[in-house]
Protein backbone atom coordinates (compact mmCIF):
# COMPACT_ATOMS: atom_id res chain seq x y z
CA UNK A 1 0.00 0.00 0.00
CA UNK A 2 1.13 3.28 -0.32
CA UNK A 3 2.39 5.48 2.56
CA UNK A 4 -0.38 8.19 1.98
CA UNK A 5 -3.08 5.54 2.15
CA UNK A 6 -5.66 5.75 5.52
CA UNK A 7 -3.22 8.76 6.39
CA UNK A 8 -5.79 10.82 7.54
CA UNK A 9 -7.61 7.82 9.66
CA UNK A 10 -3.98 6.98 11.11
CA UNK A 11 -3.39 10.84 12.24
CA UNK A 12 -6.42 11.12 13.61
CA UNK A 13 -6.07 8.08 15.87
CA UNK A 14 -2.68 8.67 16.40
CA UNK A 15 -3.80 12.10 18.07
CA UNK A 16 -6.68 10.65 19.42
CA UNK A 17 -5.51 7.55 21.30
CA UNK A 18 -1.99 7.25 20.63
CA UNK A 19 0.24 4.71 19.31
CA UNK A 20 3.39 2.05 19.78
CA UNK A 21 6.60 2.85 19.01
CA UNK A 22 8.30 -0.20 19.48
CA UNK A 23 11.82 -0.64 18.51
CA UNK A 24 13.97 -4.02 18.96
CA UNK A 25 17.97 -3.65 19.65
CA UNK A 26 20.41 -6.31 20.80
CA UNK A 27 18.09 -9.04 20.93
CA UNK A 28 15.33 -6.93 23.23
CA UNK A 29 12.19 -5.30 22.41
CA UNK A 30 10.51 -2.02 23.96
CA UNK A 31 7.48 -0.61 23.21
CA UNK A 32 6.11 3.47 24.55
CA UNK A 33 3.16 5.07 23.41
CA UNK A 34 3.03 8.14 21.02
CA UNK A 35 1.01 10.99 20.24
CA UNK A 36 3.26 13.41 18.58
CA UNK A 37 4.69 12.26 15.59
CA UNK A 38 3.95 12.72 11.36
CA UNK A 39 3.72 10.94 8.12
CA UNK A 40 5.84 13.35 5.30
CA UNK A 41 8.01 13.15 2.55
CA UNK A 42 11.55 14.37 2.20
CA UNK A 43 14.57 13.77 0.47
CA UNK A 44 12.20 12.19 -2.18
CA UNK A 45 11.34 9.31 0.11
CA UNK A 46 8.28 8.86 2.81
CA UNK A 47 8.96 8.98 6.40
CA UNK A 48 7.51 8.80 10.23
CA UNK A 49 9.23 10.90 11.93
CA UNK A 50 8.95 10.18 15.71
CA UNK A 51 9.95 11.89 18.45
CA UNK A 52 11.29 9.92 21.95
CA UNK A 53 12.57 12.18 25.03
CA UNK A 54 16.02 10.86 26.20
CA UNK A 55 15.20 9.81 29.63
CA UNK A 56 12.51 6.99 28.14
CA UNK A 57 13.72 3.75 28.16
CA UNK A 58 13.36 3.21 24.75
CA UNK A 59 15.61 6.02 24.28
CA UNK A 60 18.53 3.75 25.22
CA UNK A 61 17.11 1.13 22.20
CA UNK A 62 16.66 3.84 19.57
CA UNK A 63 20.28 5.11 19.78
CA UNK A 64 22.19 2.58 18.06
CA UNK A 65 18.99 0.69 16.50
CA UNK A 66 18.76 0.57 12.48
CA UNK A 67 15.09 0.58 12.52
CA UNK A 68 11.76 1.25 14.52
CA UNK A 69 8.09 0.22 13.78
CA UNK A 70 4.51 1.72 14.38
CA UNK A 71 1.68 0.21 15.30
CA UNK A 72 -1.44 2.14 15.63
CA UNK A 73 -4.64 0.72 16.66
CA UNK A 74 -7.87 2.40 15.35
CA UNK A 75 -10.64 1.46 18.65
CA UNK A 76 -10.49 1.28 22.37
CA UNK A 77 -9.91 -1.80 22.52
CA UNK A 78 -5.70 -1.01 23.36
CA UNK A 79 -6.66 1.82 26.21
CA UNK A 80 -5.25 0.22 28.61
CA UNK A 81 -2.14 -0.98 26.95
CA UNK A 82 -1.34 2.20 25.12
CA UNK A 83 -1.82 3.67 29.24
CA UNK A 84 0.71 1.48 30.40
CA UNK A 85 3.12 1.68 27.64
CA UNK A 86 2.73 5.45 28.07
CA UNK A 87 2.99 5.71 31.99
CA UNK A 88 5.34 2.39 32.83
CA UNK A 89 8.58 1.91 32.35
CA UNK A 90 10.48 -1.15 30.47
CA UNK A 91 13.49 -0.90 33.10
CA UNK A 92 10.64 -1.65 35.60
CA UNK A 93 8.18 -4.06 34.28
CA UNK A 94 8.01 -6.31 31.03
CA UNK A 95 5.28 -4.31 29.39
CA UNK A 96 4.33 -7.35 26.82
CA UNK A 97 2.80 -9.45 29.64
CA UNK A 98 1.65 -6.34 31.75
CA UNK A 99 -0.10 -4.73 28.82
CA UNK A 100 -1.39 -7.85 27.19
CA UNK A 101 0.07 -7.43 23.75
CA UNK A 102 1.76 -9.41 21.86
CA UNK A 103 4.86 -8.75 19.86
CA UNK A 104 5.00 -10.95 16.34
CA UNK A 105 7.45 -9.84 13.20
CA UNK A 106 7.10 -6.90 10.87
CA UNK A 107 7.37 -7.75 7.06
CA UNK A 108 10.55 -6.56 6.52
CA UNK A 109 12.17 -4.84 9.48
CA UNK A 110 14.29 -6.51 12.64
CA UNK A 111 11.86 -4.61 15.03
CA UNK A 112 8.19 -6.12 15.55
CA UNK A 113 5.08 -4.39 15.48
CA UNK A 114 2.50 -4.99 18.27
CA UNK A 115 -0.38 -7.24 17.06
CA UNK A 116 -4.21 -6.46 16.75
CA UNK A 117 -3.66 -2.65 15.71
CA UNK A 118 -5.08 -1.22 12.73
CA UNK A 119 -2.13 0.82 10.55
CA UNK A 120 1.52 -0.12 10.86
CA UNK A 121 4.77 1.61 9.64
CA UNK A 122 7.72 -0.04 9.70
CA UNK A 123 10.77 2.41 9.23
CA UNK A 124 14.60 2.54 8.77
CA UNK A 125 16.12 5.29 10.87
CA UNK A 126 17.77 7.47 8.38
CA UNK A 127 18.17 10.63 9.89
CA UNK A 128 18.13 11.83 13.76
CA UNK A 129 17.84 15.79 15.25
CA UNK A 130 17.43 17.03 18.17
CA UNK A 131 15.11 19.68 19.34
CA UNK A 132 17.70 22.83 20.48
CA UNK A 133 15.99 25.16 23.83
CA UNK A 134 18.18 28.04 22.49
CA UNK A 135 16.50 27.84 19.12
CA UNK A 136 12.59 26.36 20.05
CA UNK A 137 9.54 28.93 19.96
CA UNK A 138 9.42 29.92 23.40
CA UNK A 139 4.67 29.12 23.07
CA UNK A 140 6.35 26.10 22.59
CA UNK A 141 8.84 25.52 25.20
CA UNK A 142 5.65 24.82 27.72
CA UNK A 143 5.63 21.37 26.66
CA UNK A 144 9.19 21.33 28.16
CA UNK A 145 8.95 21.90 31.65
CA UNK A 146 11.78 19.83 32.69
CA UNK A 147 14.03 21.13 29.50
CA UNK A 148 13.91 17.35 28.33
CA UNK A 149 13.34 18.55 24.66
CA UNK A 150 13.02 15.42 21.93
CA UNK A 151 15.17 13.68 20.09
CA UNK A 152 13.66 13.65 16.51
CA UNK A 153 13.69 10.43 14.20
CA UNK A 154 13.39 10.04 10.29
CA UNK A 155 12.35 7.00 9.61
CA UNK A 156 11.88 5.75 6.15
CA UNK A 157 8.99 4.05 6.04
CA UNK A 158 9.85 0.98 3.90
CA UNK A 159 6.53 -0.78 4.41
CA UNK A 160 3.11 -0.08 5.23
CA UNK A 161 0.07 -2.03 5.37
CA UNK A 162 -3.44 -2.00 7.26
CA UNK A 163 -4.41 -4.99 9.55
Amino acid sequence: MKFYENLSEAMENLTKRGAFLTVKENGKVNTMTISWGYVGYSWNKPFFVAMVRPQRYTYEFIQTAKDYTISIPYSDEMKKALTICGTKSGRDIDKEKEANIKFVPAKLTETPVVDNCNMYYECKITYVDRIHKDSFPEELKKNYPKDDYHYIYYGEIVECYAK
